[in-house]
């Protein structure tokens, strides 16, 4: 996600019909690895564990030590003790941005946690191609910059938002497949872990659930198509039979209520890191 706020995005209402219908030719089992010599993160600003306060602050990429990341590691040391970790996560990349180059959020944050020129997606494959073998599991958190762009176009206008959903997820889905199947092809052996998205619109909720949950369907159908994980964080960001219950819920684990941020707070990220380590499997083993 880039660094803005909640109230800044307009988000129009949604219906279910926004899903959209992905073909891969079957799901494929996902790749069970154990935890390697490096634990390789990648993506946007949720990667990098970005916090509004911390940013405003002006804090070192060492400061921003709370985020999903950070604590799947912490797990990941009780099976792997040595392992290392990579974070290239780069707050506003988008998956345009992650293939291409240009990351527009670099200047959000006062250095990135390891540094790498051109395209995030570059970075990864020379980082794996450098240490065959060596790398698992790769965590991928790429959704929001994404949408964005969509609701950034549409302006709040509905009728154009409903048009270009459809369009703009599958389009969505075949670079973050593209991504994948690179990633993949550089590293057959490694566990890939996609992370899913939540809800941050407060004041919308049981307008705008359906669009995000068609986002995580579409990241869903992407992991299960390229032998990857799914770690889906809706479920707990956005609890379904009461908007109350809900709201509540992202405002505890968000700062979409008290900074209007949709960034987690550090219980947000515990959050997601325990959907992580839930979807690595790596539990059974530990």
């Amino acid at each position: 996600m880039r660094r803005r706020t909640v109230h800044a995005v307009v988000v129009c209402a949604v219906s279910a019909v926004w899903l959209v219908p992905l073909t891969f030719g079957g799901t494929l089992r996902p790749v069970s690895s154990p935890p390697q010599s490096y634990y390789l993160a990648l993506g946007d600003s949720i990667a990098y564990g970005f916090q509004p306060a911390k940013a405003n602050a002006g804090l070192p990429p060492s400061r921003f030590n709370t985020g999903y990341v950070d604590v799947f590691a912490a797990r990941l040391r009780t099976i792997a003790p040595k392992i290392r970790v990579v974070n290239y996560g780069c707050p506003g990349e988008s998956t345009k941005t992650f293939i291409h180059g240009g990351c527009s959020g670099r200047r959000d944050v006062r250095r990135l946690h390891d540094v790498f020129k051109g395209a995030q997606l570059d970075a990864a494959l020379a980082f794996l191609r450098a240490h065959p073998g060596q790398v698992s599991p790769i965590t991928l958190s790429l959704f929001g910059n994404d949408l964005f762009e969509l609701l950034d176009a549409c302006k709040g206008d509905f009728a154009c938002a409903r048009a270009r959903a459809p369009r703009s997820f599958a389009q969505f889905a075949s670079r973050l497949t593209s991504i994948l199947k690179r990633l993949r092809a550089a590293s057959p052996k490694a566990e890939i872990i996609l992370t899913g998205g939540w809800n941050f619109n407060v004041a919308n909720l049981r307008a705008t659930d359906p669009l995000f949950r068609s986002l995580d369907t579409t990241i869903g159908r992407v992991a299960a198509g390229t032998k990857a994980r799914f770690a889906d964080t809706f479920p707990v960001f956005n609890p379904q039979g009461s908007i109350a219950r809900e709201k509540a819920r992202i405002c505890a684990l968000t700062f979409a209520c008290s900074q209007d941020d949709p960034h987690p707070t550090d219980a947000g990220y515990r959050a997601i890191a325990a959907v992580v380590w839930a979807a690595s499997g790596y539990k059974h083993r530990s």
